[in-house]
């Protein structure tokens, strides 16, 4: 099986199953004419005398410098093989051809400059399974995601490494015995490989994917709670739903109907149950799951954009004209989708299981030792520690064995060994003592070392629906109140929401010191 894209029109579906299944993908043909004709608009301007930023000349502040014709092949290469440094882990094999496909569409769209004979070897090598080694972390600037990228080009160019057969080898060797033969970069094509945002994209996409295969599982077994539980199913009844009206709220009361219709257990209990009515956890679902359905499906919407956007500089338009100054910080979008997919999974409330199973939630392959030493950090090492077996030690239903304090205190170093950028309160913290609530000031100021700023609402179904929201600099209070008051009277808050939960680095000092000195004031 083979994903035929089709760019400007590429499904999540389509990008879902490479995801998920690891299939080659192609461009339709009926693309090649509009590759073709962007390479030769390209390559006449490589043979021309006037400078073409990225084509002929050099980049960032070296762009007032002529290169001459001979050396355009060189400039690419060296583009290439220095923007190669990244570090860490190779990406999973299902992220990088992702990564490749969304490449594909871009190039696809007839804009980039880049011959097809690219294209073909970037098809052939999702085919053939030569899946380059991309490090998971480093990048250069804000021009898009130059390093991951080039990373991916140099194997095409017979550098770096790649995974053939089971195998990690030098990308040449891989080429190789895969029957591929390395390309020599033409004008533009190391600039159109690089600059552009597939990798954040990707890795966002990722997060998507897996978010929405667990809000999936959520319906499934929160209807079968509802069925072992003798729950009713009155609680999902449309009416209830559309009179509140949001989308994902009436679809999820939708599913857990269909999930239950016609369940003998349901029917066994419809008459004589003197219960009135279920817990929270089970009759809310539609509002809970709800809310996080609505939040994918707005990512959803914004990451298919993406995916089929054309995302470097200088493009070649359709009246055959170049245009130049077009930068890529997309990828800051792709930051603040994933810290709403992240606002998503960072449950505040604890399950049933033990310490280390909860603090480890959110990252699996944390060690004993990771979980201690953000416990340690968070000040909940102490208590933990008196509990009869320690992080050994099994919760009762939602954490219930625990004060509400001790519970916040393991969601933030659940949060710390996740590294979550979004944190929500649970869902009182106002009565804890006095002892705790000083453990927890310290530990929000503990999570704020690699943050420049936190959202943290009480009581939260959408940012803009919770009861009290708080906003944090460096530890100290800058604002306070719910969405609409400070979106009429706090400028921090409101420059952060129309941010998309941005950080704090782009805000003026002078707004920073005048939100703080009006929450003082109030």
């Amino acid at each position: 099986m083979t994903i035929t894209l089709h760019p400007g029109s590429v499904s999540l579906q389509d990008l879902a199953t490479i995801y998920w299944t690891c299939v080659p993908a192609k461009l339709d043909p009926s693309f090649d004419a509009g590759i073709i004709k962007a390479a030769n608009r390209i390559a006449e301007i490589a043979a021309g005398n006037a400078p073409v930023y990225g084509i002929n000349t050099g980049f960032g502040k070296l762009a007032s410098i002529k290169i001459d014709s001979a050396d355009v092949a060189t400039l690419q290469r060296n583009l290439i093989l220095s923007h190669c440094c990244g570090v860490g882990e190779p990406l999973p094999e299902n992220v990088v051809r992702l990564i490749m496909a969304l490449k594909l569409v871009s190039l696809g769209r007839g804009a980039s400059g880049v011959r097809l004979e690219l294209v073909r070897l970037i098809e052939a090598m999702m085919a053939r399974g030569v899946i380059p080694v991309i490090p998971e972390k480093g990048s250069v600037g804000a021009s898009g995601d130059l390093a991951p990228l080039a990373h991916m080009t140099a194997v095409m160019m017979g550098h770096g490494e790649a995974f053939f057969g089971g195998e990690r080898l030098h990308g040449a060797t891989a080429l190789l015995k895969a029957g591929l033969h390395p390309i020599v970069l033409a004008a533009k094509e190391g600039l159109a490989l690089i600059n552009g945002t597939q990798t954040s994209t990707a890795l966002a996409l990722a997060g998507l994917f897996r978010a929405h295969r667990a809000a999936q599982s959520a319906l499934i077994t929160g209807a079968m709670s509802t069925d072992a539980a003798m729950g009713s199913s009155a609680p999902f009844h449309p009416d209830i739903h559309t009179l509140r009206g949001h989308r994902g709220q009436i679809d999820t009361a939708a599913a857990l109907r269909a999930l239950l219709e016609n369940s003998p257990i349901r029917q066994s209990h419809i008459e004589g149950d003197e219960r009135v009515q279920d817990p929270y956890c089970i009759r809310c679902q539609p509002q809970v799951d709800g809310a996080c359905l609505d939040l994918l499906r707005s990512v959803a919407r914004t990451l298919e954009i993406e995916a089929n956007a054309v995302t470097d500089n200088p493009l070649v338009l359709s009246d055959n004209s170049v245009v130049v100054g077009g930068h890529d910080v997309r990828e800051l979008t792709q930051d603040s989708l994933g810290d709403q997919i992240a606002m998503v999974l960072q449950e505040p409330f604890l399950f049933t299981g033990t310490i280390f199973e909860n603090i480890r939630y959110h990252k699996m392959k944390a060690t004993r030792e990771q979980v201690i030493e953000a416990a340690k950090a968070v000040g909940a090492h102490d208590f933990i520690m008196r509990l009869p077996q320690g992080y050994d030690s099994m919760l009762g239903e939602r954490g219930g064995n625990l004060s509400l304090g001790q519970r916040q205190l393991l969601s933030f170093a659940r949060a710390l060994v996740a590294d979550a950028k979004i944190l929500v309160l649970d869902e009182a913290t106002a009565n804890i003592d006095s002892y705790t609530e000083m453990l927890i000031q310290k530990a929000l100021v503990k999570l704020l070392e690699n943050r420049t700023g936190l959202v943290i609402a009480h009581r939260l179904a959408t940012i803009r629906e919770a009861d009290r929201i708080i906003v944090l600099q460096n530890g100290e209070l800058i604002e306070s109140g719910n969405h609409n008051q400070l979106m009429k009277n706090g400028k921090l808050y409101s420059r952060l929401y129309n941010l998309n939960y941005a950080s704090f680095d782009d805000i003026p000092e002078e707004v920073l010191e005048e939100s703080a000195s009006n929450s003082s004031a109030t």
